[in-house]
């Protein structure tokens, strides 16, 4: 199984229209399409949204036997599907069947010949379906004869590129076997490790990315011998595993935290200690820490160049999804002191929407 790229992402939610308008009114995503009923779509209305190469769909379920439905009514508005490009879904689908995977979705194509897309789904983590795209065509439409599109061209001046890494969170326990799954049934490999200790609280990381390299997810479980921490509540408010942030690739961080938090994004702030530090930890970097500093960008290094960072305030009434945009600039892998400094930037942020006491 060759697993190319992230093909789309859908969330299921409560409000399809007021989503989809808060992300492209935030982001500048584009509608490029929508579906319901009077479209072939049964029990649901979707709205398809584009920028560059990141394909959204945002589902609002019409009936309450509809998966979406379901999926809301105990996680609230989330990621539900992971949808995975591939050459040929059918085939992908039997082999995940054959490494243990349960079927969601047999395969169903639509469009005309030589230009059919194909879908088929199986279980990824939690609630959280993947569904296998491939297409005879680049050029054919998303979903031929489901999902009437508008004729989106794309945008010069978008500010996000591509979906760089989904992190989730799992229950205590689950890490490993998450892990053993992605490798066994999707053929990822490990790429990165690590245990996060931030005072009373602790968690443990581990990455696994396809073979392509283009798709990656940063998988986290708490440490339940430790203080409860953000993940645990993740997990708790979420009632199980779940996609706790998606990352957006942008070539210029500095314009789009601009851009963005004129539209009204709130961004997690940093403590001035971490930029007081920054010179002497990465020997300067490729914007100037008053930059990082104004923006409240994170900045660390690998041995391949450097990457920026930043995230935003949860909005979900969970207090659960948010949004990440990172730059890379040579950066392969995941900047260590910036996950710690995620979660400590995280744990005020809950600190600060804790409710007062009697």
């Amino acid at each position: 199984m060759k697993i190319d790229s992230i093909d789309h992402i859908e969330l299921y939610v409560e409000d399809a229209e007021g989503t989809a308008g808060r992300l492209c009114d935030s982001f500048g995503f584009a509608v490029a399409g929508r579906g319901g009923p009077d479209t072939g779509l049964h029990g649901c209305r979707t709205i398809l949204l584009r920028q560059r190469e990141i394909t959204l769909l945002v589902t609002e379920a019409l009936d309450p036997a509809h998966r979406a439905a379901a999926y809301v009514r105990r996680h609230g508005d989330g990621v539900a599907v992971i949808g995975l490009a591939v050459d040929d879904a059918r085939a992908a689908f039997a082999t995940a069947l054959e490494r243990g995977a349960e079927p969601v979705s047999p395969p169903e194509e639509s469009g005309p010949e030589g230009a059919r897309v194909t879908f088929a789904s199986v279980t990824g983590f939690g609630d959280v379906e993947h569904r296998f795209a491939s297409r005879e065509a680049s050029y054919a439409p998303f979903a031929p004869g489901i999902i009437d599109e508008t004729g989106y061209t794309g945008d010069a001046a978008t500010l996000l590129q591509a979906v760089d890494h989904v992190a989730v969170c799992v229950p205590a326990g689950e890490l490993a076997e998450t892990i053993r799954r992605y490798q066994q049934v999707f053929g990822f490999d490990q790429i990165f490790e690590e245990r996060i200790v931030v005072g009373s609280q602790a968690m443990d990381s581990k990455v696994v990315q396809s073979s392509s390299g283009n798709v990656t997810f940063t998988i986290l479980e708490p440490d339940t011998t430790r203080a409860p921490g953000q993940i645990d509540e993740f997990v708790r408010s979420h009632d199980g595993a779940g996609v706790q942030h998606l990352a957006f690739l942008t070539t210029d961080i500095a314009a789009a935290v601009r851009t963005c938090a004129e539209r009204g994004v709130r961004f997690l702030t940093t403590p001035a200690a971490y930029y007081d530090a920054l010179p002497g930890r990465l020997g300067g970097a490729d914007l100037p820490v008053d930059t990082l500093r104004e923006l409240n960008v994170l900045a660390d290094r690998d041995p391949f160049g450097e990457m920026l960072q930043i995230f935003t305030e949860s909005t979900h009434p969970r207090r659960t999804l948010f949004w990440e945009l990172i730059e890379r600039r040579g950066a392969q892998t995941f900047g260590s002191n910036n996950i710690k400094a995620l979660y400590e930037a995280v744990e005020r942020r809950q600190a600060v929407d804790q409710p007062a006491g009697p």
